[in-house]
This record gives structure tokens, sequence and C-alpha cells, in this order.
């Protein structure tokens, strides 16, 4: 399995409050987190990097031979866990009054990806030509797409499109979504925050995906540049996790 993280604080903003992180827990098993925080006075940065700190412990106690539904048992308690840790630092510190932030975390084994998340960071499968996105976004639009109200079409350029229904560390009690997906030879997944889903289109991101001219860090890079050049508006981070026969990881 190869593994290649890219973070960029684009254009607009002055802090990069994305938190990424990936590793190879044993041979075959990999871990990998991405967090989208949210906060004034940099406590988004405080959010999603506690998110990423108290997943990471929880994580790397996994054994390969755990069965796959103890894998989705422990992902959804360890993003629990981190809730609660976020959501206590915000209650006990007024300068992080109200932080929280998105997260969406995989466990990869040799067959299975379980993948847990809360709020719009997105991870998507992509194989054999065809992306799918593995995700649901935790939006108000989101709600009103699936209410009927707006279309799709309307939902992507809607005013209020970052206004989260469901993020970490803002409530004391939250719902985790974790589910779980095949894991086949050639594989691609993709995490992503949302500032690469908001400024790049999925048909364009597919594009990318499927370039074979380009090694897995250039279409990291390439999906970074074209969020920067549709507008950089938010900070972009971009996880790709491809089922391939080495095990490099590389940052």
């Amino acid at each position: 399995m190869k593994t290649v993280l890219r973070s960029d604080i684009g254009r607009i903003r002055l802090v990069n409050e994305d938190r990424v992180w990936s590793e190879e827990l044993e041979p075959g098993l990999v871990a990998a987190i991405l967090a989208d925080g949210m906060g004034g006075h940099q406590a988004g940065e405080v959010a999603s990097q506690l998110a990423v700190d108290t997943l990471r412990e929880a994580l790397r106690g996994t054994t390969a031979n755990l069965t796959l539904e103890e894998r989705k048992t422990l992902i959804g308690q360890a993003i629990l866990q981190a809730n609660e840790v976020v959501f206590d630092a915000a209650s006990n510190n007024e300068q992080y009054y109200n932080m929280g932030t998105t997260v969406v975390a995989v466990l990869l084994s040799a067959d299975h990806a379980v993948i847990g998340h809360i709020g719009d960071s997105r991870a998507y499968q992509w194989r054999e030509g065809k992306l799918t996105q593995l995700t649901e976004d935790h939006t108000l639009v989101n709600e009103l797409v699936k209410s009927g109200q707006i279309t799709p079409e309307e939902a992507e350029k809607h005013p209020r499109r970052n206004v989260l229904t469901r993020a970490l560390g803002t409530d004391e009690q939250v719902e985790v979504d974790v589910n779980s997906i095949s894991w086949l030879k050639n594989d691609l997944l993709l995490l992503c925050s949302d500032g690469l889903s908001d400024m790049v289109g999925t048909a364009v991101i597919a594009e990318t995906l499927e370039q074979n001219g380009l090694d897995l860090d250039q279409k990291a890079d390439r999906l970074i540049q074209l969020a920067l050049q549709a507008g950089g508006d938010d900070n972009i981070t971009v996880v790709l996790l491809h089922h391939a026969e080495d095990t490099e990881l590389e940052g």
C-alpha cells in the first residue's frame, strides 16, 4: 500500500486548520485521519490537532487479527473519544468556546476499508474508472437536497453550503457514521477536506485520478493545484491511499 499526504493553506486563510496523519500500524494495516477545524482565534487548529492526536493513539492499538465488526466498533469509539476530548477542551477554555472539527478516519487492511466520519470532509473510492463518494456530508444543504428542497446543482453554489449539522467537539453527544467497503488491488481511496471538494468538481477529481501518466504524488499535487486555481478559498488537504504491492509511506 502507498500513501501520500498533502495540505495547503490556500489563498485566503491565514492559518491552516486542517490536520492529517497516516501510519502503517503493522504490515498490511494502515490508518489515516483527516480533520478540518473550525473556531475563532486559532481554536480550529486546536480542535483538529486534538482530534487527530486522540484518534491516532486509539487506532495505534489496532491489530490485523481484529474482525471487521471489531474494527468498525473501534473506529466509532475512537471518534467518540475524540469528541469528548475536544468538547472538554472547549468547555474549560474560554478562548476555545464552541470550537470543533470535521473528521474522516480510515482503517485499511488487505481486503477491507473501514471509514468513520463526522462533518463534511469526504472519503471517495476510485475503482476501475469510477469515483464513488463513501461519506455523506453532515451539512444543512445536504439535508435540503435529501428533502427535495434544492437540487444537487443548487447545493454546490448555495451560500450556506458550509453550515454543518454535525461536527466533532461542539456537542457533548454526537453520532458517528461508520461503514466499510471491500478493498481490492489497484483501488484508490481519497480523503479530502472541503477545500478540495467545494472548489473542484467530482468529474475533474475523477479525471485527475484516472491519469496513468501521473504517479500518486503527482495526482495529489495536481488536486491541490486545481483547488488553488479555482480560488483556494479554504485550506486544502488530500490523502491518497493506493492498494499497491509496495508498502511505502510518503509525507
